[in-house]
């Protein structure tokens, strides 16, 4: 691993003989004296933000996840009892960070987060929250949207307040939005009188977009600014939809602003990684989780202040603290190891969905991020059937099958798909979500009549 231009294939092939080696190496991969601001060991991670003295939490709780549950009328709603346990263990170790969304959740995302936040004294947290005022572009709707989130999350400010979703349209599409409507003198405004603390933007487009939007800071000062950074979208993000992280840190890194992470663990996707990637980490240490190394490689870069993680299920929570309450940052020669594993696992042939959830719910019932999750698992474990010449083939298209049919309820597959396209502007990662699952379909109904 000394050498970095070691090919894939001597990669794979060393990895037999090394990993006893390489997971010696990785005891003591922390270097003395890196530790960044914050918590003893034990104590949550702490990062300074420089402009405000506020003390983030390294890790920070995205709130587009929570659990989902029927109500007497058989409408979706959040699970409140469970978000008040998910935030009460958060609070108690050290988690100050809280990021939410009129969008988020069918809307209910941010009254859930204020119901349990306000449990507790407002100077314990911080609240991030946006404006998603996507097809909302009047000066009216915008700014009532900006004035309900105060209601629902039972505030007078926002500590973090970001333009939602920036970067796709270029420059047209945010003065749309936010300059046309004379919304963004407006928040300045705010963030002028205090009620904003912080004002800032969430990513997701192309570089160019994003060099313009660069171009805007002398003018607007952005606070901090919310990319998708991971240790796949780093060198490897999909040039069709999105910029390679390392280009925005570096960009962001020289000009001072403080980021903010979203996707570290690409909606979960790096948490169940291809089998023979998880062996190699496996070897390196085995007593910490797959999904601990993605949030290692986010919080070793000191720019960050929080890296966001959206933990429906009380043992992700646990784990995640565990990663950031005693955390070791990333040497150079891990990092490597980390832009090798990349390079695997972009040899994978999945759907960039992140299961944001943007894209629901479907007017004809279709569970799009359940279907794509369940095809990037099966890609993922390595059981995808490919033709009837394939070793174990009737086993591999009997799972395929079978576990598609137990993911998804049969009214909401992908042949129920009418081709509407209206998710598609929601998309974040600008997937052409009916192209997909009609490719999707195509390939079950192949399974079905045994013709691959």
């Amino acid at each position: 691993m000394e050498n970095k231009n070691i090919s894939r294939r001597d990669f794979l092939k060393d990895v037999g003989v090394g990993a006893v080696a390489l997971g010696a190496a990785a005891a003591g991969c922390a270097p003395k004296g890196n530790k960044t601001s914050g918590g003893q060991t034990g104590e949550m991670e702490l990062r300074t933000n420089k402009a405000t003295g506020d003390k983030v939490s390294l890790l920070g709780y995205g709130c587009m996840r929570w659990r989902m549950k029927r109500d007497e009328n058989g409408r979706q709603v959040i699970d409140q009892d469970n978000v008040n346990e998910l935030v009460d263990y958060a609070m108690a170790h050290g988690v100050n960070y809280y990021d939410t969304s009129p969008a988020y959740l069918q809307g209910q995302s941010e009254a859930a987060a204020g119901i349990a936040l306000s449990r507790y004294p407002r100077k314990d947290y911080y609240i991030a929250t946006k404006l998603s005022n996507f097809g909302v572009f009047s000066r009216q709707g915008t700014q009532d949207m900006y004035y309900k989130s105060f209601e629902q999350l039972r505030t007078d400010y926002f500590d973090y307040y970001l333009l939602h979703a920036i970067g796709r349209g270029g420059i047209p599409a945010f003065n749309e939005r936010y300059v046309d409507n004379d919304i963004m003198s407006f928040l300045l405004a705010e963030r002028e009188a205090g009620r904003i603390r912080q004002l800032g933007f969430s990513f997701h487009g192309m570089q160019n977009d994003f060099d313009d939007l660069m171009k805007l800071h002398e003018k607007y000062h952005w606070d901090f600014v919310q990319i998708e950074m991971n240790y796949m979208d780093w060198k490897h993000a999909d040039p069709r939809q999105n910029t390679n992280a390392a280009y925005l840190y570096e960009e962001l890194d020289k000009r001072e602003i403080p980021i903010t992470v979203m996707e570290p663990l690409l909606g979960g996707r790096l948490a169940r990684v291809p089998e023979n990637v998880a062996n190699l980490m496996k070897s390196r240490n085995p007593d910490v989780s797959i999904a601990s190394w993605a949030f290692r490689f986010v919080g070793s870069h000191p720019r960050v202040l929080t890296a966001l993680s959206g933990m429906t299920n009380m043992s992700d929570l646990e784990d995640n603290v565990k990663t950031f309450s005693n955390f070791k940052p990333m040497n150079e020669e891990e990092l490597e190891f980390m832009d090798q594993l990349a390079g695997l696992i972009a040899e994978y042939p999945m759907i960039n969905c992140n299961n944001c959830q943007y894209c629901m719910p479907c007017p004809y019932g279709v569970d799009i991020p359940g279907i794509f999750l369940h095809y990037n698992a099966i890609v993922t474990e390595g059981k995808m059937p490919i033709s009837q010449e394939q070793k174990e083939y009737r086993k591999l298209r009997k799972n395929y099958l079978v576990s598609y049919s137990k993911a998804i309820e049969s009214l909401r597959q992908a042949d129920h798909c009418a081709g509407c396209q209206q998710c598609i502007e929601h998309c974040p990662q600008s997937i052409d979500i009916p192209s997909e699952l009609h490719r999707i379909d195509a390939y079950v109904e192949k399974l079905k009549q045994n013709t691959l």
